[in-house]
């Protein structure tokens, strides 16, 4: 059986005393290291792959790579990188390090690995957004505090920390649980919670019932999962990131969302959930020109703002799209009751008109099969009927698929 190693990933040319240091401490773990250069000025030195031997996976060749423009350069060694991981048979984990070029190359092919690989990025751009870097993956990102540039006192210890944090995760196994059963995919909101909850306990003894938070890396990582096949099906009823794409909120997934969905097949229950409200950040960050709406303070850092008709109606038909590309068995159930906690009748977002045009514009837009169906219910997407009901629906398509 072929051994399994840890990737030491980072430019040789300018931080192959950082990347050595990182190797001795994996193998003086008991770990085996293997050093990738992706460094894009050529030849780094003593490296196990060598950056001609990363830079030929791009598809035009490595000379795509090694050119004078620095920032064509880096974008091309990020993506012959992105392919060179991919053909590996050998990687159980991987270590990364660099400065903002560095980090721009490595973070991608780190995102193609399989969640549940170890993969550990010291970066000095760490302490910052990290979502462009991290999307859906569970790439971890270490601040370097100072920068990755030669061994010093307090680059010792941080790089040291790294090593042995991959180390750690390569050489301790993490006990199997609930292997015996398909997991599932489950979208829930703050707003939706009840619903959830109440799904996962009818469901949890069949399945293991793996839940996201509906925050745009929570749509991507659920897809990112069906896409994987990791999951053997989606009870996606918190499409809330829609509304955040549309209306510039903060929570947006981006127009990929529901994508997997229709390039894979997977068995697919999905509903409205919080599709009457855009996040934004504290009141004072909402943009002008939405003056005059209704709000919602969830939190101080959290402001919603409620939906109205007219964006219902495009969220509804872009939907619909979406669901009429799926070849999978599909059903969309529409809680004519409210489709949040904050739009049951009394509550600050009840708004019937608005929801009738939503699941108006569904109706419009979605070709109706044996295959792909839409469900009213009289129900708020909270009560236990409106739950009952999307298990029914989840088992119908699970034992259709």
């Amino acid at each position: 059986m072929m051994a399994r190693k840890a990737y030491v990933v980072g430019t040789c040319d300018t931080k192959g005393a950082e990347l050595r240091y990182a190797c001795g401490l994996l193998r003086a773990a008991g770990v085996e290291p293997v050093l990738v250069d992706v460094g894009t000025r050529g030849d780094g030195g003593d490296a196990d792959i060598r950056a001609a031997d990363v830079a030929a996976h791009h598809p035009e060749g490595a000379d795509a790579v090694f050119v004078n423009d620095r920032g064509q350069a880096v974008a091309a060694m990020a993506e012959a990188l992105r392919r060179f991981i991919t053909t590996r048979t050998d990687l159980a984990g991987i270590l990364g390090m660099g400065g903002s070029g560095g980090t721009a190359i490595i973070a991608p092919a780190m995102r193609e690995l399989s969640v549940g690989v170890p993969k550990l990025l010291v970066s000095t751009v760490a302490s910052g957004n990290v979502a462009p870097y991290v999307g859906p993956s569970d790439l971890t990102m270490m601040p370097s505090v100072t920068d990755v540039a030669g061994i010093n006192r307090i680059s010792r210890q941080v790089l040291g920390n790294a090593a042995n944090a991959v180390a750690g995760m390569l050489s301790h196994r993490i006990p199997e649980a609930g292997a015996d059963k398909p997991a599932i995919g489950l979208s829930m909101f703050g707003v939706t919670t009840d619903c959830v909850n109440q799904v996962t306990g009818m469901l949890e003894d069949d399945y293991d019932c793996l839940v996201f938070h509906a925050t745009g890396t929570g749509g991507q990582s659920m897809e990112k999962l069906a896409d994987s096949g990791m999951i053997a099906g989606v009870l996606d009823i918190t499409t809330t990131e829609i509304c955040d794409l549309f209306m510039g909120g903060v929570f947006s997934a981006g127009e990929g969302r529901l994508d997997a969905i229709a390039r894979t097949g997977i068995p697919y229950v999905g509903s409205c959930g919080a599709l009457d409200m855009v996040n934004f950040g504290a009141p004072d960050t909402v943009p002008a020109k939405y003056q005059g709406r209704t709000f919602y303070a969830h939190n101080p850092q959290v402001t919603l703002m409620r939906t109205t008709r007219e964006e219902n109606e495009r969220m509804g038909r872009w939907i619909g799209d979406k669901l009429n590309r799926c070849n999978g068995p599909v059903r969309f159930l529409l809680p004519e009751g409210g489709v949040s906690l904050i739009d049951a009748p009394g509550q600050p977002f009840h708004d019937p008109q608005a929801d009738a045009a939503l699941f108006r514009a569904l109706e419009d837009t979605v070709q109706q099969t044996d295959e792909r169906r839409l469900i009213r219910l009289p129900n708020n997407i909270n009560d236990p009927e409106f739950a009952k009901a999307l298990v029914e629906q989840f088992r119908a398509v699970m034992a259709a698929a």
